[in-house]
């Protein structure tokens, strides 16, 4: 097959969509088929350490606005004045520390600009890349002829950009993840979103959500077919060796009497780690190691003044965050408000092969159940004694450090990346297959719905799928 992945949340941004289509195209490729991959010319951000793509996987990158381009120009200049340093930083001798905690004042000008511009770009920001990637868009079409189209979202945009590609005659996957009409969409975008949403439903040839939750959402809302949606949740990668992480000067001074715990990612209004210190701090012989970018206030004041038992590591690149996990005891996971939801984070932790503690105890919790049914972890609820009770039993029976030799149990094997890509790749050999199936009917009824492009396209990939 020949893939178009229209994508803005792209490697060399770290985001966790990012990393989704970084590990989805990578898994494709290897499967023999030919990636494209349409996105902004943008900078990354904080240490890297992302996957390497495979040389036959070609991006085709545009301006992506003057905001985001300025920024990415700079980051461009900045690149090419500064001497090559290895990736990860600290020394053997020292602590781990990642990429400073916080912003500096040009990352709060940025954020307070991004802002400014989102009352006015739908979604926010990002969508400043829309004028030029409509015509980019148009001229990657031309130039490669696709059997299929991929749009990812987050951004909203982007679905946009899936639409065009489905009017100009070419069969489109539309990757939601989740609904574009969320809890968190801003009051005066959310008639937008619901519209959109709405469009893409009907007119996309297949639906990618990442929960059954939102699976059900949008077969109540829109009447999504069963068999046009497909849940693909996040995943681990199951291709790392030691060596992989094996990275020059990360360390993090573990120490055998104590129970380290993890927390890797971000905090949220509904995600706070309050009742998670007062349980730490209650607990003796517990630390808890935090990667994180923005520590919300109550995390640093806790630091400061327990710097023995609340420890920041800042900004993880994703390598030294894959290594991280696979060193601490316990890994540790905060629920999202949505029960059906189950953090990115949470399949990534599958991979580290340690325990997992999720703090959120609600019976219909699927990031609970997902728990349940690997043998991954336990849960308890998100208050300070029911988890100080459980750091308590952990402590008493601490896990031994480093990640299991055992294999993969079929439940956790479900979520590596390569067993996704498998069912990516079938899942857009069947869309392909409607649409040689579709481009036989149009030609016998002498419908323009496909142009001839895209008949030919759809014969030859029958013809090579048989």
């Amino acid at each position: 097959m020949r893939i178009l992945l229209i994508a803005y949340e792209f490697p060399p941004i770290p985001s966790p969509q990012a990393l989704r289509w970084a590990y989805l195209t990578r898994e494709l490729a290897v499967l023999g088929h030919e990636v494209h991959v349409l996105a902004p010319d943008v900078a990354g951000y904080g240490p890297g350490g992302l996957p390497a793509l495979p040389a036959s996987v070609v991006v085709h990158r545009c301006f992506s606005g003057p905001v985001m381009g300025l920024v990415a120009s700079r980051a461009a200049r900045r690149a090419a004045g500064a001497h090559s340093v290895p990736e990860a930083v600290g020394s053997p001798a020292e602590p781990f520390a990642g990429a400073p905690v916080g912003l500096n004042w040009k990352g709060r000008l940025l954020a307070r600009i991004k802002t400014l511009l989102g009352f006015v770009l739908f979604p926010d920001i990002r969508g400043e890349w829309t004028p030029w990637a409509r015509p980019a868009l148009r001229r990657v079409l031309g130039e490669i002829a696709p059997d299929v189209v991929i749009s990812s979202h987050e951004p909203a945009n982007t679905l946009g950009l899936g639409l065009l590609a489905q009017r100009l005659g070419y069969r489109w996957l539309a990757d939601l993840g989740d609904p574009v009409l969320a809890p968190y969409t801003p009051k005066r975008w959310r008639r937008k979103s619901l519209a959109l949403e709405a469009r893409v439903c009907r007119l996309a040839d297949h639906v990618l959500v990442t929960c059954e939750s939102a699976r059900t959402l949008l077969e109540s809302r829109h009447g999504l077919a069963a068999n046009r949606c497909t849940v693909l949740t996040q995943g681990f990668d199951d291709r790392l060796t030691d060596d992989d992480l094996t990275l020059p000067g990360c360390t993090i001074g573990l120490e055998d009497d104590r129970l380290e715990l993890l927390y890797a990612g971000s905090f949220y209004a509904f995600r706070k780690p309050d009742e998670l210190l007062a349980a730490v701090l209650a607990t003796p012989g517990v630390r808890l190691n935090v990667a994180t970018a923005l520590p919300p206030p109550g995390l640093l004041q806790a630091a400061r003044e327990f710097p023995e038992q609340i420890r920041l590591l800042g900004f993880l690149g994703h390598r030294q965050s894959l290594a991280v996990q696979r060193r601490c005891h316990v890994l540790i996971n905060i629920a999202n408000r949505d029960s059906g939801q189950v953090p990115g984070k949470l399949y990534e932790y599958l991979g580290a092969g340690r325990p997992i503690l999720h703090l959120g105890a609600d019976p219909d919790d699927a990031a609970r159940l997902l728990l349940e049914r690997t043998g991954a972890g336990t849960s308890c609820a998100n208050q300070r004694d029911a988890v100080a009770h459980c750091l308590r039993e952990l402590r008493r029976n601490k896990p031994a450090p480093g990640p299991t030799t055992e294999p993969l149990r079929p439940e956790v094997a479900a979520h590596a990346w390569s067993a996704l890509g498998r069912q990516l790749a079938g899942i857009l050999v069947a869309v392909i297959g409607r649409e040689a199936e579709d481009g036989a009917v149009a030609e016998s009824t002498a419908s323009p719905a496909r142009s001839p492009v895209q008949r030919r396209s759809a014969t030859a990939t029958d013809a090579t799928i048989r």
